[in-house]
């Protein structure tokens, strides 16, 4: 096996995938303008008709989605605050940039979102929202609600964050001791007309989900969230003043999220302009050019993962038997977003630990597997994922590197540092979650 070559290909395969998610790219193929028309997807909005219009712009690929908007709006925006982790790569000369944190939310998270509800005080029936969201915005952008400190909010965040807790748990929590997650923003917003475009970073393409859905209705309760803390044992470990603000808006003593029926939906719309499966239709495309038969398994896997990996190495080898479920040469593809209980004191994502242990199950095998994230970061590092084969283990072995000790401290980082097997791309200025691409000869 040339296993050089097919890392080579592995490696242009997923960089198509990251060009499938260019968020000016995305933003444009939905919208446009022509004349004093502004186009969103099926629906015309006349501008003339507008007395101001605002633009926000939250998460990791805001300032990419700012500058496609605008490029089209120009002078006709009034005002516009953009908030993400990493400084503009782009000039924006009709909005405010404001730098924050994710995953954890700063001070700078609540100033940002000070800003952004000071904005919206200035918006009235007349005029018109834009709101441009993507991955990363729930902690870019944070509010907590009455009687909770931001620390709180930390402390609360970081607890999920580590419990392998899913999306879904995570965001109903985060929804119900928030004033602007949940529906909140669109609160705000109206009765403005309001435009919401998303590039999506959630399994299943969950409105609600993204960023925490500040600008949609909320499916979730105070009482869900309270169940997911009480199913994870961190009700007597989480700040004391989140159990008690869950604990009394689930006894309905404080008001819920925004909820359907709550509002005029014809001066609402939100779509999503890219999500999981574009880049991976992207990764298929350059994966046949290169000559592979693909198998496009999924844009929604979920789970731990180390698990993922097992089930992906499974499938790898059904292929290298069988032929099934494609022929070789092969190059089976998915997406999604795996969590990771932290139970060791290492350094890693959940990339680089997929990568570590599918590099132990395809030990000796002529596969060559690949396991980022599309945001350029993975869990609290500089890369975004790693890369890996038959011969990874054997030659880590070599190094003094042990695949099963590392990964039962979290410590995946580490080993694919020490083999110079890291994938590091920088901040994307995207995120539509993560991507794992396994090639067989």
């Amino acid at each position: 096996m040339n296993s050089n070559r097919l890392k080579e290909n592995v490696l242009e395969i997923y960089d198509e995938a990251l060009k499938a998610a260019d968020p000016i790219t995305c933003v444009k193929d939905h919208v446009n303008i022509d004349g004093n028309t502004f186009h969103v997807d099926t629906r015309k909005y006349n501008l003339d008709q507008f007395g101001s219009i605002f633009v926000i712009a939250f998460g990791k690929a805001a300032s990419a989605m700012a500058k496609a908007i605008e490029d089209m709006l120009g002078k006709r925006i009034n005002d516009g605050i953009v908030v993400s982790n990493t400084p503009p790569q782009v000039k924006l000369s009709k909005m405010r940039f404001y730098l924050t944190n994710q995953p954890v939310p700063d001070n700078r998270s609540l100033r940002a979102a000070s800003e952004v509800l000071k904005l919206l005080e200035k918006a009235g029936k007349e005029d018109l929202v834009i709101f441009l969201i993507s991955g990363g915005g729930s902690a870019l952008l944070a509010m907590p609600a009455s009687g909770i400190s931001l620390e709180d909010k930390q402390k609360a965040t970081l607890m999920l964050l580590n419990s392998g807790v899913d999306k879904y748990g995570l965001n109903a929590v985060r929804k119900h001791i928030s004033q602007i997650k949940g529906g909140g923003l669109l609160k705000k917003a109206l009765p403005s007309h309001v435009v919401t475009l998303i590039l999506s970073n959630v399994v299943g393409d969950k409105l609600d989900a993204i960023a925490s859905g500040p600008t949609v209705p909320d499916p979730t309760t105070f009482e869900d969230a309270c169940r997911v803390i009480e199913a994870l044992g961190l009700e007597h470990r989480i700040p004391p003043q989140v159990m008690v603000h869950l604990e009394e808006g689930g006894r309905g003593n404080i008001h819920e999220t925004l909820k359907e029926g709550e509002f005029d939906p014809n001066r609402v719309q939100t779509i999503i302009v890219g999500n999981n499966f574009k880049s991976l239709i992207a990764a298929e495309k350059k994966a046949r050019e290169f000559g592979f038969n693909t198998f496009l398994l999924s844009s929604q896997i979920s789970g731990e993962a180390r698990e993922v990996a097992k089930v992906v190495a499974a499938i790898a080898f059904d292929v290298e038997r069988f032929d099934t479920p494609v022929k070789r040469p092969a190059c089976i593809i998915y997406g999604g977003e795996t969590t990771v209980t932290v139970k060791g004191s290492g350094k890693g994502g959940r990339n680089t630990e997929t990568a570590l242990s599918f590099s132990m199950e395809i030990m000796g095998h002529e596969i060559v597997g690949l396991f980022c994230g599309t945001d350029g970061i993975d869990g609290p590092t500089d890369a975004t994922g790693a890369i890996c084969d038959g011969d990874t283990r054997v030659v880590a072995r070599k190094m003094n590197l042990s695949a099963r000790e590392l990964l039962s401290q979290n410590d995946s980082y580490r080993f694919f540092k020490g083999l110079g097997s890291l994938v590091k791309t920088g901040p994307t200025g995207t995120n539509v979650m993560d991507i794992g691409i396994v090639i067989l000869q």
